[in-house]
């Protein structure tokens, strides 16, 4: 089977489980145009994986945007630089449970199942070809190159302003999901107490734009000690810079990956539900105490270069510019660099996004609803959105600005309140799920009265007669000039109910089949055998 077969495959399967079959969302609108019911702002793959789910809850009236070009969503194409994703190859999730949609099915019709079985981890570009596939075989609309700038709460509703080629658009949502991934809850940025006189040519943090074939035959210096320090320390040496030197300020190179330790049911799919004191300490142990190691192969890649080496205890202190060259000091040491990549992560800091600028005061922190014991504070954890059940922002004073129920947090921002699944693949399979459940149980609750309403109205009868079978079927067949206009007067439920009927009313002898109609080709005139002729008097 190819990739294509398995395409027709998926389409087919979810035929299958096209269950309830109904839209029911109730349309709104403002000054006769209509309103989003959820506008989904990112499309890698948390993103496709959130706008999937809504559909499978059959929640369509939905909008999603990246403010990148196609194939360029998330990480997987620009600033993601290791060999290999940490993440196992079994991850599941975005998939709903479809098994033909998973990336293994879509990995073994693409390059065979002994490939699949000789790989551990898969390369970032596999993993972003997959997303391609999965966004077109399961047709989502994504809207690239527009980006959210501003979003301005309008009663119970949003007035988005959405940047594009042909300008400004502004446009009404009921819901609003933050799926920015590592940066949408702050931003990506150089230590400012580091950069705040030096020129910009000559740092770059490990999330921007960078063209490693410039540092050929420079001096290089990398501040971090993750994964994201040691890819960047390997492509500027692959590039033929002249020195790479990686510095970090623990005593020892982290070795233990505590995100491996994550990868359970109980703490992928319940972290928040755990208590303030116990989510706060998980997190402080896993994000501050215990820091995410390189990967073996990225270790590797960058120790086969002698001009390569790295240094503990050694956190930069000052740095100024002398001549086009950075100085920079330590506790220990100094050194010149021509160059310098800081790999110091994401600051999580709500202010710094301006599609909040609005509101991001009345947004709750961790700070505002949880005081730490002695001893166990963290500035940088204090700064996370205090989120809830469904992701969604909370207030910092209660009652000041219920319109934050209607916007969540997808992002890594979600990490201290939900756990790795906001911007991780490990936490996708159970992070959707509870974002999607809880925006279409807000979508129900709040049109519970409209629902009412129209249940009162309804009245569209499952005992369609109180005649005999068959007089009813004389009836209708004595309308139609041929078989195929009466048989398409029934549809799949009427054709059920005869099939039923003719059964119980001849207990005698056998019923004919009776089966749904279908477009005819040629024109028939005789009546079914089912159907007595008239006697000719």
């Amino acid at each position: 089977m190819s990739v294509s077969e398995l395409t027709k495959r998926v389409r087919r399967e979810l035929t299958y489980l096209d269950y309830p079959a109904r839209e029911w969302t109730v349309p709104r609108f403002v000054d006769g145009v209509p309103v989003l019911d959820v506008l989904i702002a990112g499309a890698g793959q948390s993103g496709l994986g959130i706008a999937f789910g809504l559909r499978r809850e059959r929640i369509t009236n939905v909008r999603i945007i990246d403010r990148r070009r196609r194939g360029f969503e998330g990480p997987w194409r620009s600033f993601a630089r290791m060999n290999h994703l940490r993440t196992p190859k079994e991850v599941t999730g975005i998939d709903f449970g479809v098994p033909s949609l998973t990336v293994r099915a879509w990995y073994e019709e693409k390059f065979g199942r002994r490939a699949w079985d000789r790989i551990d981890t898969l390369p970032p570009e596999v993993w972003r070809s997959y997303l391609d596939w999965y966004r077109d075989v399961l047709d989502l609309a994504v809207e690239n190159e527009v980006e959210l700038i501003l979003i301005e709460p309008a009663d119970d509703i949003f007035l988005v302003h959405l940047r594009h080629s042909e300008g400004i658009e502004r446009v009404h949502a009921r819901k609003i999901v933050l799926a920015t991934g590592f940066e949408g809850s702050g931003s990506w940025r150089a230590p400012k107490s580091l950069v705040a006189h030096l020129s910009a040519a000559l740092y770059a943090h490990s999330a921007d734009d960078v063209d490693f074939r410039k540092l050929a035959g420079k001096r290089i210096g990398i501040l971090g000690a993750g994964a994201s320090a040691f890819d960047n320390a390997a492509l500027a040496l692959e590039a033929g810079a002249a020195r790479v030197d990686l510095c970090f300020r623990r005593s020892e190179m982290p070795r233990v990956n505590p995100l491996t330790w994550m990868n359970f049911a109980g703490m992928l799919g319940h972290f928040g539900e755990l208590t303030d004191l116990d989510r706060w300490r998980f997190m402080r142990h896993i994000l501050e105490e215990l820091p995410v190691p390189p990967t073996q192969d990225a270790y590797w890649r960058c120790r086969k270069f002698e001009n390569f080496s790295w240094h503990p205890n050694c956190g930069w202190s000052f740095i100024d510019e002398a001549c086009g060259v950075a100085r920079v000091r330590s506790s220990s040491r100094s050194f010149e660099f021509d160059f310098m990549i800081f790999a110091s992560g994401v600051e999580t800091d709500l202010s710094a996004r301006p599609e909040l600028a609005l509101f991001s005061e009345q947004i709750a922190l961790w700070r505002d609803r949880f005081t730490p014991p002695s001893g166990e504070e963290s500035e940088s954890l204090a700064r996370y959105p205090y989120l809830g059940q469904a992701f969604e922002f909370t207030e910092r004073h209660r009652g000041a600005a219920p319109f934050l129920r209607g916007l969540h947090n997808f992002t890594f921002g979600a990490m201290l309140s939900h756990g790795i699944s906001g911007a991780a693949i490990t936490g996708i399979k159970y992070g959707v799920r509870r974002l999607v459940n809880g925006i279409a149980r807000d979508l129900f609750c709040e049109e519970a009265a409209a629902y009412y309403q129209d249940l009162l109205s309804y009245q569209t009868p499952e005992l369609r007669t109180l005649d005999n079978a068959f007089v009813w079927l004389s009836q209708l067949g004595s309308d139609a000039t041929n078989f195929d206009s009466f048989a398409n007067r029934l549809d799949q439920h009427q054709f059920a109910m005869l099939r039923g009927l003719l059964q119980r009313s001849r207990p005698q002898g056998e019923c004919p089949t009776v089966k749904p109609a279908r477009p005819a080709r040629t024109k028939r005139t005789s009546r079914p055998k089912w159907v007595k002729k008239k006697k000719r008097k």
